[in-house]
């Protein structure tokens, strides 16, 4: 029977219990010689990360033991934890940090000694030579009071020869590829101030005989051009994503050192390289290159005869492509519709017979309960637009109240290059199907619109990304979609910090929930790991010569302006927005006598990987928003809110 109830007061099929509990991340795609390979990243034990295998027709097992945790801290944000040769694995184990050989019965064996390596020397993204006597893979070792030193290193498969540097002297290193025919290796470096969406440069070399580098040269890249995902065809000819059209476009290096562009067009083809191990094409065994873009209304998968260089749109059931590989004429990746969680799917290469292999979610909402991205484009400042997804209340069970207009809950992803896609999000179903709408906001400085489009936070972090927010917030409101006098917002890390920009800058928010966010621009430059210790040069301007914009810039310095409530969630052994960011907020809420709650978790890093805590912080900051904008949320404990009421 379908019932009127207030907004915020719904009965939801949706608990935070089934959130956690019942989502494995999925990770980490690889398909060697027909047979696939992925990271399950497991909630429910304690985020351990397991390697698992899929032999078609035979089904789904995990090779690693039943307490390896396959995950490397490189860059600590990690990816390329593993990667497979034949029937072997070599992965990194969270624990040390060394790395591990895993034989296809389960026998685990290391291959890194123990006397040299200390989980302050950690590996990924590595790949075995087809000879099968070497592997390249990037090393980045830690030292007292000494930035780290990030390398591209060769060590012998067995662990009979340690890790020899071949390629140093940029301050960061990636995606160590080799031929088809063992003679070359590609990679990408760059350097300080930049990241790798900023600038790369991609190289090439020769492969000795004892495994060492011969004949370096630059291929392309540079401070304005950012270079990812070099990989070699079938014909060992050089293949790379490159933006600089402005869009991630894929290119070719022809013999005689020309590059072609493939398939030019107003599209991304790559995202931003946070984690190692992305991949976004492929080749068939006939040479055609397997792809996937961005557009407005999600991913589109192509093929692209290289030859001719003709781009065919290959029908597909997914929004949201990422990890993507090919075999044969079977295509695999990681997929995710708005009514489907991501799932580990395959497909022939005309875009038929799609199956799942594996899912991340055990359970997935009703259609009728799931609510359905709106794409929307609004004015913001500046006499500029920006782009979100909104996503209405929805319950198959419960109407509204006639008289009544549903309360807002802004999302500000992280990154600041990250980016809200149309993929399944439990999290945002959570929400609507409890009454509340949401919007996930692609600010400017969002990755899927162009380089222009993604370079436009330069110089203004915490000024456009907040506007922006603001910006989607009201237009909502003015439309009469939503309740503007009860709108909250909520982000991580970078998205926390546009949380408590907007808070502490503006009137807009009554409520805001920060997730490991940055309070103190400042001593995030002192107290962060080496990959992001040069990002604000960038997002905020050189340091310390622009030290009075990181203050006008930092919440922390100006908490009596916030008229809003405020509740803070921090892992406590984050090592990218360290704990102390959390700390000296919750100090400025107190002398200030303003409503907020803190929530910490021990044995939480950068991003909440356990069960209890997901289930703890949802529960808790609905509790938190039911108190703040005066709605009843159904069988939640309330969490306490020092300051409220007074």
């Amino acid at each position: 029977m379908v019932q009127a109830l207030p907004y915020g007061t719904w009965p939801s099929s949706l608990s935070a219990k089934q959130v956690a509990n019942e989502s494995t991340r999925l990770l980490d795609l690889q398909v060697n010689s027909g047979i696939l390979y992925w990271i399950e990243g497991r909630a429910s034990e304690g985020g351990r990360q397991a390697i698992v295998q899929h032999v078609l027709g035979s089904g789904t097992r995990e090779i690693s033991s039943g307490t390896f945790n396959a995950r490397t801290r490189v860059h600590e944000y990690g990816g390329g934890s593993y990667w497979v040769d034949d029937d072997v694995v070599f992965a990194a184990r969270f624990e040390d940090q060394r790395l591990y050989r895993i034989s296809n019965n389960g026998a685990v064996h290391p291959i890194t000694d123990v006397s040299l390596t200390t989980e302050n020397t950690r590996y990924a993204d590595g790949q075995v030579t087809p000879d099968r006597r070497r592997i390249y893979c990037v090393r980045e070792q830690h030292f007292e009071n000494k930035e780290p030193i990030n390398e591209i290193v060769v060590l012998a498969v067995d662990g009979s020869e340690q890790p020899r540097a071949v390629s140093s002297g940029t301050d960061f290193v990636s995606a160590p590829r080799i031929s088809n025919d063992g003679t070359r290796l590609a990679w990408i470096s760059w350097d300080h101030p930049r990241m790798p969406w900023d600038g790369t440069e991609l190289w090439t070399a020769s492969i000795c005989p004892d495994g060492t580098l011969d004949n370096i040269q630059l291929v392309c890249g540079g401070v304005n051009e950012s270079v990812v995902q070099p990989s070699w065809s079938p014909e060992d000819a050089l293949h790379y994503i490159s933006d600089r059209s402005s869009w991630w476009n894929l290119y070719r290096l022809e013999s005689d050192g020309t590059q072609t562009a493939l398939a030019p067009m107003a599209a991304d083809f790559a995202s931003p390289d946070w984690v190692f191990g992305l991949s976004t094409y492929g080749f068939s065994s006939d040479g055609t290159l397997i792809c996937t873009y961005e557009t407005e209304e999600g991913a589109k998968l192509a093929a692209l005869t290289t030859n001719k260089r003709e781009l065919t749109s290959i029908e597909c059931p997914w929004t949201s492509i990422s990890y993507l590989h090919v075999d044969h004429d079977q295509v695999f990746f990681l997929g995710a519709s708005e009514t489907h969680a991501e799932s580990i799917v395959s497909g022939k290469l005309d875009g038929s017979d799609w199956q799942v292999i594996a899912r991340s979610r055990t359970d997935e909402l009703d259609t009728s309960d799931i609510s359905r991205a709106e794409h929307i484009t609004f004015p913001t400042t500046n006499n500029n637009e920006a782009h979100a997804l909104f996503y209405a209340p929805k319950n198959s069970v419960v109407n509204a109240l006639s008289e009544e207009q549903p309360p807002l809950l802004v999302m500000s992803h992280g990154g600041p290059t990250g980016a809200a896609t149309r993929a399944y999000n439990a999290t945002i179903q959570y929400w609507t199907t409890r009454g509340i709408a949401v919007v996930d906001v692609n600010y400017r400085g969002s990755s899927g619109f162009g380089r222009e489009y993604r370079r436009a936070l330069n110089g203004f972090w915490g000024i456009f990304d907040t506007d922006d927010c603001i910006a989607a917030a009201n237009y909502l409101a003015n439309r009469g979609s939503v309740d503007g006098k009860r709108m909250a917002i909520r982000g991580g890390s970078a998205g926390g910090y546009t949380t408590l920009c907007a808070l502490t800058f503006h009137d807009v928010f009554r409520a805001g929930a920060s997730y490991f966010g940055i309070a103190n621009a400042e001593t995030l430059l002192t107290n962060t790991h080496k990959f992001e210790s040069r990002y604000l040069d960038g997002l905020i301007g050189p340091y310390p010569e622009e030290a009075a914009t990181y203050r006008a810039r930092s919440p922390i310095h100006f908490a009596d302006r916030i008229k809003a409530a405020v509740i803070l969630f921090q892992g406590l052994e984050d090592e990218i927005v360290r704990p102390e960011q959390a700390e000296q907020m919750i100090v400025a809420l107190n002398a200030c006598d303003l409503p907020h709650a803190y929530l910490t978790f021990e044995g939480e890093q950068h991003g909440f990987r356990k069960s209890e805590t997901i289930i703890k912080a949802l529960e808790s900051e609905l509790s938190f928003y039911g108190q703040v904008l005066n709605f009843e949320p159904v069988d939640i404990t309330s969490v306490p809110i020092l300051n409220f009421g007074h």
